[in-house]
């Protein structure tokens, strides 16, 4: 026979508990709900002959209501421990940064979660008959936190590069909004990350680091079309058509269109395209 009592004043972690153990499919187990003096207490019995398996059973309820009901707060009080010089809205987009870290990889990243307070809750209940919640998810979980924190901080780490490519991109914008044009037109054929420009008489426009000095480039990289993106920003040209040779978007093209705006055409099915899309079944497919 094994015994445990469960403590906790939270109505949300009560409701989900009995709903749980109302619906556990084991033989054998009895439970009651209780007033005592500091908390309200789930009584359970179980009278069969596998401990472990009631063990397992309940280790497995308690996990999931850390990950279903808890884990929103222990993320939102990590945020505003570890970083609480972010404002309100800032912690709010670190928090939704951290669900798509999650989502992104769910099951792994759940099944490292539930693992980790799986194994502190059976290791627990397997040694007494008496658990107070809060003081067990505050003081006895804390492999379970450290991922928490690993989520975080990556959290952290990719809202500050998306708030620096945010504030890159809206200085280019304010500096090809207050120049004068230099040129009315530019082609831009684009494949697989690789690209070269067109003058308007379609001639190949160099793109060299020597030939525009990289002024305008910032840490912000691009790879291959840093020197892409800053000829654009030396020539300014009044409209600048891009022909998707692979028909594909990437952040670079993503990138072009937030900083040049309505300048931008994207195109993939003009003679240009066709041109270079043939182009490509040679060896040197930027060669015409």
């Amino acid at each position: 026979m094994k015994s445990l009592c469960i403590k906790t004043n939270n109505s949300d972690s009560l409701r989900y508990l009995l709903n749980e153990l109302d619906s556990l499919e084991l033989d054998n187990v009895c439970f009651s709900c209780n007033q005592f003096k500091y908390y309200k207490n789930i009584i359970i019995h179980y009278t069969g002959k596998e401990v472990d398996l009631f063990i397992n059973k309940i280790s497995t309820i308690l996990s999931l209501l850390v990950l279903d009901e808890m884990e929103e707060e222990f993320l939102n009080r990590i945020i505003l421990q570890n970083y609480f010089y972010f404002d309100t809205n800032e912690r709010k987009k670190i928090l939704d940064l951290c669900f798509d870290i999650t989502a992104s990889d769910f099951s792994c990243i759940f099944d490292k979660k539930f693992k980790a307070l799986f194994s502190s809750f059976s290791e627990f209940i397997n040694k007494n008959n008496s658990i107070v919640l809060k003081g067990f998810t505050n003081f006895r979980i804390k492999n379970y936190f450290t991922i928490l924190d690993d989520i975080v901080n990556e959290a952290v780490n990719n809202f500050i590069i998306e708030k620096e490519y945010l504030e890159f991109i809206s200085l280019l914008r304010l500096y090809i909004n207050t120049q004068v044009n230099n040129c009315d037109l530019v082609h831009i054929i684009y494949s697989k990350s690789e690209s070269i420009l067109l003058d308007e008489n379609k001639d190949i426009i160099t793109t060299s680091e020597d030939l525009f000095k990289a002024k305008y480039l910032s840490d912000i990289s691009f790879s291959s079309n840093d020197y892409t993106l800053n000829s654009l920003l030396t020539l300014l040209p009044k409209k600048i058509y891009i022909h998707l040779i692979d028909n594909y978007i990437d952040d670079f093209i993503n990138t072009l269109q937030s900083v040049f705006e309505n300048r931008i055409v994207l195109c993939t099915d003009c003679d240009i395209c066709k041109l270079y899309k043939n182009s490509f079944k040679t060896k040197n497919p930027f060669t015409i």
